[in-house]
């Protein structure tokens, strides 16, 4: 991941002893517990404070149907078969970075002890979480790395590591050398952003294969903006100006495919990438206008989040095995769950989304895409 080390090992400390503080685990003692120090006290003020344990949990939009469908209700029935006393308390910022410093000020002052945080903006959220250390309540950065602050765990895909597969996969599908591509990359103020940028570039400069005709940062990672952004690469290249699309999510992938068809150009033509393996961009993958997505197993990235976060709540120790990656954010090494990301085509649906059971092949093979899953063999 990307980030320059710096040292600053004696804050880090100083964060973990005001954690520790907060957890059982780490040994300190609660303000409950009665001064005769019996075992039978301290069992009532832990069993006390796990009753009274909440999560917050901030996802930053619901443009991308992700967050809804799948890391929420994941994330949430996780926390409850692992702590059934504990309450999740969510909000959704809907791509307000405003709005979610209001959700999160609201959910410390309500007595979140865990905030798991998918900034809107990573690099504006440091006031959410210098209020949440005050309050001695450890960030978990979830998806998106938040650069520059003491954060508690980060849970997220190997997101340089995404940028290259999705990258590979376009190459894949172009074929051939020497072929012009338009890049559409997501909103600059994301690390991630700028990591699957970084990744795409180490296999596109090193490819032989492609060149980059036209580049594009798009400022809110919205379809609308893809679309605008194709619009002039079509516009300054011409219609047969370029061979296909790099995008690393699935709604600007749709974006990207609605310049193209405004445009006279037939999609199934020009390969174009996307992620997040969106039910629509599955479709598309198998009408053949979009050629690859990228599979997150979120259910294991929702889930390995919920666990830490259940056991932060409730004064249990991490395990150390759960988050055994490090990744320095810029103010020290962060205990990381980095997960592996699945390039997923037309051929390995039925291995990918329909086995793992995150889409059921009735959602994917309605009546409009019956003929297309049966030419693929789902059906």
């Amino acid at each position: 991941m990307r980030g320059t080390r710096i040292g600053k090992a004696a804050p880090l400390l100083v964060a973990a002893a005001a954690v520790c503080s907060l957890l059982a685990a780490c040994g300190g003692g609660n303000d409950n517990t009665s001064s005769s120090g019996s075992a039978s006290g301290a069992t009532t003020a832990a069993t006390s404070a796990t009753k009274a344990a909440k999560i917050g949990l901030l996802l930053p939009e619901i443009k991308t149907t992700r967050y809804e469908q799948h890391d929420r209700p994941t994330f949430t029935n996780k926390v409850k078969e692992l702590c059934p006393s504990c309450k999740v308390i969510y909000q959704n910022a809907n791509q307000d970075a405003q709005k979610q410093q209001t959700q999160a000020d609201a959910m410390l002052a309500n007595g979140v002890k865990v905030l798991v945080l998918d900034a809107v903006d990573p690099a504006s959220v440091g006031p959410i979480v210098k209020e949440a250390q005050s309050r001695h309540v450890p960030v978990i950065a979830y998806d998106r790395l938040i650069s520059k602050q003491p954060i508690a765990y980060y849970v997220s895909f190997d997101n340089v590591r995404q940028g290259r597969i999705q990258a590979q996969s376009l190459v894949d599908g172009l074929g051939g050398k020497g072929k012009p591509i338009v890049m559409i990359n997501g909103a600059p103020s994301d690390p991630s952003a700028g990591d699957y940028k970084k990744g795409a570039h180490e296999v596109f400069d090193k490819s032989g294969v492609v060149k980059i005709a036209k580049e594009f940062d798009n400022p809110d990672w919205s379809p609308d903006n893809a679309q605008r952004e194709m619009e002039q690469a079509i516009t300054a290249l011409g219609k047969s100006g370029f061979s296909g699309v790099y995008s690393p999510n699935d709604g600007m992938a749709s974006g990207a495919i609605a310049a193209m068809k405004s445009a006279g150009i037939d999609p199934t033509t020009r390969p174009i990438s996307g992620g997040d393996a969106e039910v629509a961009a599955i479709q598309r993958i198998l009408r053949g206008s979009q050629y690859s997505t990228i599979y997150l197993r979120i259910k294991d990235q929702a889930e390995k989040s919920a666990e830490i976060a259940a056991d932060l709540a409730t004064g249990k120790q991490v395990p150390p095995g759960l988050a055994s990656a490090k990744v320095d954010n810029g103010y020290g090494p962060i205990p990381s769950v980095l997960l592996t990301p699945i390039a997923l085509t037309k051929k390995n649906i039925a291995d990918t989304v329909i086995k793992d059971g995150f889409y059921k092949l009735s959602d994917i093979c309605t009546t409009e895409y019956a003929k297309d899953c049966k030419a693929a063999g789902l059906m």
